[in-house]
């Protein structure tokens, strides 16, 4: 939460810059709230477009396309990880070259595009491969319908790279805030019913979308989106004359390229010892020289020549050939929390495809003849998280202040560790319930029936969702304010940037896995743990395998925190405990 309310001063940071560079006549005529309905409505269709289609896409491969289970797993964690690496690079093209505005503008149509022709794959049969029936003898799909559905996919993630990142900071490039004035409760009620709009189109997306594309088909499902993305493009497109469109400046990702370009350019150079008047320093910085750790980063602010520092204003005429100590200083806090960064990859690996597919074969009658849709179970985290956090909040926390002593509530390493070992309890679940669920199937004689739903209900799933959702709401919290702590605070938003690179690393490394467990477990003609019929496959041996994979990573995260020490806040405080201890130990003297 504290990371969020960093990134919020940024953004007032970058509004406040931004806007005071613009004529006062212009800022009357343009920006302020009239602007929020088409921002906020683009940013939320488009959440509740891309959204609504992905927990039943598994079935859509599967059922649309005859792909196996693994094959279609595969490319929803392709499809995934493209989509918050495109995210990184829509946030650097928006603050470096093309501006926030066009940007959006971009990724709204393309979203859009790429929604069409997902929505052609269903209305044209010669899109896809004809299937006999539901998830068994599909003939191969074409490179051709290959091709249109990944083009489909690659424009889906385009959008939401474009459109994600910036339409927040967009949103707040509207406001006419003065730094320091009241009408700053303006910029946080905005952020407010953003976070609070977008919540509500994560739940209509998981609930609404996926059960009509369960009830009322393919057609219809991926129609529904299309129409919300086009109302999405065309109403922020409308709001095109009364937008504040900021210029596009510097980028952070810019400038740590330049730190290890001059670096690698200097390397031959020696470090001189200690002297602030051989190092580059901002204006505005209180760093006189850089830090002694990762001092090979430390020549890229030397200052060769002072025809370097050519410019009126004692800025570098040339920033591939002479760094501040700023920028050096900004890149090696990224590098430091890259181990604790790696911890939570393993965690974030989704198995929400799956747990569709399991979904399926079970009895998901909740109240008389309704059914819960088998992609919906993704909101039982939703709700979890969003009871958790106030919960911890609001009650926990007071409570450890009161009676252990922790002001602040757990330490970010603690509420990290608390979240990875709620996953592998939840994944070790997983593996419990699939057990379950398979040796019911096969005791019921449906082995070789992978679409025939089994008498065991669909409220086995609940607990490992809960499991999950209580992890989700320590760990990725926990982390977002931890690297928060480890940046300077002109990097704060740069926080929420790494955890989506993170995201982006857990769906690669789900990929591959799934990929190799696959291959291996198939070998020798023998069927595969992750078998297009889950009934003969071993789903939970995969689930056990993603649980070991978690301890071994725990274990991998207490070394981290061993490396790391204990907080800066935790030392400051056994400082001032040793100082304590002694000027009551001393002696006073005596006349």
């Amino acid at each position: 939460m504290e990371a969020s309310g960093a990134a919020e001063q940024k953004l007032l940071e970058n509004v406040t810059s931004s806007q005071s560079s613009s004529s006062s006549s212009s800022l009357t005529r343009k920006g302020g709230l009239r602007t929020m309905p088409f921002i906020i409505v683009n940013e939320c269709l488009e959440r509740v477009a891309s959204y609504g289609i992905m927990p039943n896409m598994i079935l859509y491969l599967l059922n649309g396309y005859g792909m196996p289970v693994a094959k279609g797993t595969s490319v929803i964690y392709t499809w995934s990880a493209t989509s918050d690496i495109l995210s990184i690079f829509g946030a650097f093209i928006s603050d470096s070259y093309l501006g926030r505005f066009l940007v959006i503008s971009i990724g709204s149509f393309s979203s859009l595009l790429g929604l069409i022709i997902l929505w052609l794959t269903a209305m044209i049969p010669e899109l896809k491969p004809s299937c006999e029936s539901i998830m068994l003898h599909c003939s191969s799909a074409t490179t051709a319908q290959l091709a249109v559905l990944f083009l489909s996919l690659g424009l889906i993630s385009i959008g939401a790279g474009c459109v994600r990142p910036c339409s927040i900071a967009f949103g707040a490039d509207q406001l006419k805030i003065k730094e320091g004035s009241n009408d700053e409760r303006l910029l946080d009620s905005y952020f407010n019913w953003y976070y609070t709009s977008i919540a509500l189109s994560t739940i209509i997306a998981l609930s609404v979308i996926v059960y009509i594309q369960e009830n009322l088909g393919w057609k219809i499902g991926f129609g529904l989106p299309a129409l919300l993305m086009f109302i999405s493009a065309v109403s922020f497109i409308l709001g095109s004359p009364i937008y504040v469109k900021a210029k596009p400046g510097h980028s952070l990702l810019t400038s740590f390229v330049q730190v290890a370009v001059v670096s690698v350019k200097n390397r031959k150079l020696s470090l001189p010892d200690g002297n602030f008047d051989q190092y580059y320093q901002d204006r505005d910085s209180e760093l006189a020289v850089p830090t002694d750790s990762l001092r090979c980063l430390n020549k890229a602010c030397m200052i060769k020549t002072p025809e370097t520092l050519s410019n009126p204003d004692g800025s570098v005429s040339d920033p591939w050939s002479q760094c501040t100590v700023g920028q050096v200083e900004s890149l090696k806090s990224v590098l430091r929390v890259l181990p604790m960064w790696s911890t939570g990859i393993l965690m974030m690996v989704s198995q929400s495809s799956l747990s569709t597919l399991q979904a399926t074969t079970l009895d998901r009658r909740l109240v008389g003849n309704f059914k819960m849709p088998a992609g919906s179970f993704s909101l039982i985290m939703v709700i979890t998280l969003s009871i958790v956090i106030p919960i911890y909040d609001r009650i926990m926390v007071p409570l450890l202040a009161k009676h252990w002593g922790m002001p602040r509530g757990f330490s970010c390493k603690t509420r990290i560790g608390i979240g990875l070992l709620f996953v592998c309890a939840g994944k070790a679940t997983s593996a419990l319930v699939e057990t379950m669920r398979r040796t019911a199937a096969i005791e019921q004689g449906f082995e070789d029936q992978p679409n025939a739903v089994i008498d065991m209900s669909v409220l086995w799933l609940v607990p490992e969702f809960v499991l999950l959702g209580i992890g989700e709401a320590f760990n990725p919290v926990g982390q977002v304010e931890f690297f928060y702590t480890g940046f300077p605070k002109t990097m704060s938003s740069f926080a929420m940037a790494l955890f989506t690179l993170e995201l982006a690393a857990a769906n690669v490394v789900g990929s591959v896995l799934v990929s190799i467990v696959d291959k291996v477990t198939s070998l020798g003609g023998k069927e595969s743990w992750l078998s297009t019929n889950i009934n003969s496959g071993h789903l939970n041996y995969y689930y056990a395998l993603l649980t070991f994979l978690g301890v071994i990573n725990y274990f991998y995260f207490l070394a981290i925190c061993w490396a790391y020490g204990p907080a800066q806040w935790q030392k400051l405080e056994a400082s001032a405990d040793k100082e304590e201890e002694q000027f009551e130990n001393r002696e006073v003297p005596t006349s």
